[in-house]
């Protein structure tokens, strides 16, 4: 306990430049990377260095917001000289990601762990698209999250790269009868988080808007991060060996 204690501790001291792998950290629509910060902070100690990436959610199309936030995510990473680079998203920002990566590849990249992404799109999005004023609330973006088949997650495709996500089940919205099918987060659900390809799935008792501040999700994603699977998926294997 205490050699891992003074490991810790010791990583969390070294500059960035002298950790190999780093995470870029992607907000979700209408929040700020101050809403990261906790995983920020859990991730350091862990050996990791961190981007964690500002940009204007509410204000420019899935595109360029792909381009601008992955493309300043990256270019700090290896400015720190990562030499892997991995993500963690929340929400729009695992749409970011799978945007960027239709379009690109990353050499460095390593593993992703997605927070309560609107993979399949989102059936909030769809109900309160007609209602005049939010198109100005969501922005491009958030207005291009529904569920239709000529809508911009509906071409994105399967992933091909080493995903797992994280949905939440605990549901507050009083709403959720008139938009929402099944078990979610109060905004998206637990089957639209899902995607062709990804490696893992796992569903906590968390709502879609502070998961990424709760302890067990940022556990299981520093633990997906460093192993490819998450902590119960871990054990199992365990045991089967």
């Amino acid at each position: 306990m205490l050699r891992n204690f003074m490991l810790l501790t010791l990583l969390s001291l070294l500059p960035a430049s002298a950790l190999a792998e780093c995470v870029v950290l992607l907000h979700g629509l209408g929040r700020v990377s101050n809403s990261m910060s906790k995983l920020e902070r859990k991730l350091r100690p862990a050996g990791y260095s961190v981007a964690n990436i500002l940009y204007p959610s509410r204000s420019y199309s899935v595109a360029v917001l792909a381009e601008d936030a992955i493309g300043r995510g990256l270019a700090q990473c290896r400015d720190m000289q990562g030499d892997k680079i991995h993500f963690i998203t929340h929400s729009l920002g695992g749409i970011l990601l799978r945007y960027y990566l239709r379009e690109h590849s990353i050499d460095e990249l390593g593993r992703a762990v997605m927070l309560g992404p609107p993979n399949q799109g989102s059936q909030i999005v769809d109900g309160l698209l007609p209602v005049p004023g939010f198109g100005f609330i969501g922005g491009p973006a958030g207005a291009a999250l529904g569920t239709g088949e000529g809508g911009i997650i509906a071409s994105l495709g399967p992933v091909d790269f080493d995903l797992g996500v994280i949905a939440g089940s605990t549901n507050i919205n009083p709403l959720k009868f008139l938009f929402i099918q099944g078990p979610s987060d109060s905004i998206v659900s637990i089957e639209s988080t899902k995607v062709q390809g990804m490696n893992a799935h796992k569903v906590l008792p968390v709502t879609h808007t502070f998961m990424m501040r709760n302890n067990e999700v940022i556990d299981e994603a520093i633990h997906y991060l460093k192993t490819g699977a998450f902590i119960s998926q871990s054990l199992e294997q365990n045991r089967n060996e």
